[in-house]
């Protein structure tokens, strides 16, 4: 399978580029990079430290899909966007990291998706989607008598807050209680706060130097506490995922897909 990588010059693009390198039955299709990037040109094989692989990197994204059969997009929403558009009018698998996603981002990369295979997740380690599956189904056995708070953090560089692997486990968990979650969330507290409402999902959200991603889901009730918890320690486990879902998705109908689909959880 051809794959392209579009923003292959970031810390999670030369992961992907490894990743794909490293998986039988791929080729490197080729990667961009905006206008001005130092990366432009250069060899993408050299680009991450192995041997070169003949395919440069560019910034012309529209000549990527056309010679790719999947392309992964780790960026930001604005060029999410743009490149969900590109895989709806070129028929291209689109596999879909991007955190920081709006609701209306979501409702456009649905629309696309009506002439597209796209794989969109918050998270594409395998470790954390069983984490989101085990997440659901606790919140569906523990009743409201269970608390829910979401603790996360990651390193210092992160942008958005909570992080969408977060809102990921806060959503299982409303689908567990069959709530919406924008209905019962708390996304920080400050002040004198008073006491937590019954059947409110709180998130916590921690930044400092390197760490990866830590995610942890607690149920806390009367006497006693259940914890669910993942910690990456490499993003290769997220790059890795992202290059199985793009391989599940050829052959696939159009549509938005989840990695809970790419896992059969």
């Amino acid at each position: 399978m051809r794959i392209g990588i579009v923003g292959c010059a970031g810390r999670m693009g030369r992961m992907l580029v490894n990743a794909v390198l490293d998986t039988d039955g791929c080729v490197l299709a080729g990667g961009t990079e905006r206008l001005g990037s130092d990366a432009l040109d250069s060899d993408l094989g050299e680009l991450v430290g192995r041997d070169r692989a003949g395919v440069p990197v560019e910034s012309d994204a529209r000549l990527l899909f056309q010679r790719s059969e999947a392309v992964i997009d780790f960026t930001a929403p604005a060029a999410t966007l743009a490149h969900a558009a590109l895989a709806a009018e070129l028929g291209r698998v689109l596999v879909v990291g991007t955190t920081g996603l709006s609701s209306d981002d979501e409702g456009r990369l649905r629309e696309a998706a009506e002439r597209a295979a796209i794989v969109y997740a918050p998270n594409f380690s395998i470790g954390v989607n069983l984490l989101m599956a085990l997440t659901e189904r606790a919140s569906a056995i523990l009743a409201d008598d269970y608390d829910i708070e979401i603790v996360e953090m990651h390193h210092r560089h992160k942008v958005d807050s909570p992080s969408g692997t977060a809102l990921g486990l806060g959503r299982a968990a409303a689908r567990g209680r069959e709530v919406a979650l924008d209905s019962v969330w708390c996304k920080s507290r400050d002040g004198h706060t008073g006491a937590r409402p019954r059947g409110e999902i709180g998130f916590a959200t921690l930044r400092g130097g390197d760490v990866v991603g830590d995610h942890t889901v607690m149920f806390a009730a009367e006497g006693e506490r259940v914890e669910l918890t993942h910690k990456a320690s490499n993003r290769a486990v997220f790059a890795r995922g992202a290059v199985r879902a793009a391989l599940w998705a050829r052959g696939q109908s159009p549509g938005l897909y989840s990695m809970r689909d790419v896992l059969g959880i």
